[in-house]
């Protein structure tokens, strides 16, 4: 494994940038000078950067509907992107919907034993999330032993049944194109969306006894687009103690407030705010209620969300950074990475100190991305 000293770079510490040696040897910070030394004069050596909810690696293993059929590769190619954006440790976020086709329960478990069977054989540490959508009420008996097959220790409960519509009598937007997706009769999905609609009465006491199961097991739960401080409360009470994207400052303030991680997308900090109008990243990271931002669906965007955030004066760089690296882990249970801090994982992103873009992303004291110029002083 490779033992290298890095002098030249300026490296960011808690206290900010800072030109000092970087040393590890067997996947692992050291205190001390280690092995071959190798000159970044001209780049930054930052904590490799974990994100803690990702789904954009879907159009790797369906590029096209039915054009990918070995998944394995797919996931090769998702971790070559994570790498490029200086990502070190990843976690997959993989529906389970009445939605079916890329969101059904037979291709989340392809995709959950393809991340299990791809995971040993790539640098980048790639774990797995389950997104559950609350109202399949009849695969809750099933689901923990499900979970536990699949190897999963975080599940996120979504609800994104367009309930207004279905209460109204209304077809749901975008229903027929939906339904094809999945392979049904539009007719069939329609109606199964109208029944489980008609029994969102039996979801929280379903919940209840889900989560409590799960609880024991030792899984991490998140709930997603929270709306009301009631909402919130509900979640916590069953031990779900990660608020992924609320939807209002006034959910965000309840998590926060009761010590519930709240976490972002930061490709709403890179588009000064969400997509569809939700709550902004920026204010609530200027409130400091915001623990971590996640790639959301877009690779690039933790790392410019982070600078973006340092160049506004918002935050300093370190404070902008933590958001993407030791925020994320913290909020994960993971207390070997984060920093650059000697015992801690060896887990790195280099960026050219003008342009900022990624030169070299490295993982357990591994290359998992090395391009350009720089390759020459490591390979020299």
């Amino acid at each position: 494994m490779t033992h290298l000293d890095l002098t030249g770079a300026e490296v960011l510490l808690p206290g900010g940038l800072r030109v000092q040696t970087v040393s590890f040897a067997q996947g692992i910070m050291q205190a001390e000078q280690v092995g071959r030394i190798v000159d970044l004069t001209g780049f930054l050596v930052l904590p490799g950067i974990i994100d803690l909810h990702g789904d954009a690696f879907e159009r790797h293993l369906a590029p096209r509907r039915g054009a990918m059929k070995q998944m394995n590769e797919g996931l090769i190619a998702a971790e070559a992107e994570l790498a490029a954006n200086g990502i070190t440790t990843a976690v997959l976020a993989q529906f389970v919907s009445w939605e079916g086709g890329l969101r059904g329960l037979d291709f989340a478990d392809q995709v959950f034993g393809a991340i299990r069977a791809t995971a040993p054989d790539v640098v980048t540490d790639l774990r797995a999330q389950l997104r559950f959508e609350t109202h399949m009420l009849d695969l809750y008996a099933e689901l923990p032993d499900r979970i536990r097959q699949w190897g999963l220790s975080y599940v996120v409960f979504n609800d994104h049944l367009p309930h207004d519509r279905l209460a109204a009598g209304k077809t749901p937007k975008r229903m027929v194109g939906q339904a094809l997706k999945a392979g049904r009769n539009p007719d069939v999905h329609l109606a199964m969306m109208q029944d489980m609609h008609a029994r969102r009465g039996e979801v929280p006491a379903a919940l209840d006894a889900l989560c409590a199961i799960l609880a024991e097991a030792g899984v991490q739960m998140g709930s997603h687009d929270d709306q009301t401080i009631e909402d919130r409360a509900i979640w916590r009470g069953r031990g779900v103690r990660v608020a992924e994207f609320p939807e209002t400052q006034a959910a965000a303030e309840a998590a926060h407030a009761a010590g519930d991680a709240v976490v972002m997308g930061a490709p709403n900090v890179v588009r000064g705010g969400s997509h569809n109008g939700n709550l902004s990243a920026v204010d609530l990271i200027a409130m400091g209620m915001c623990d971590a931002l996640a790639s959301d669906y877009h690779y690039p965007s933790p790392r410019r969300a982070a600078l973006m955030l340092a160049d506004t004066g918002l935050c300093d760089l370190a404070a902008a950074w933590h958001l993407v690296s030791a925020g994320p882990a913290k909020v994960l249970g993971l207390a070997d990475r984060g920093t650059l801090a000697p015992g801690m994982r060896a887990d790195m992103v280099i960026l050219h100190k003008d342009s900022r873009r990624v030169a070299a992303t490295l993982a357990g004291g591994q290359f998992s991305y090395l391009s350009g110029e720089i390759a020459e002083r490591f390979i020299g």
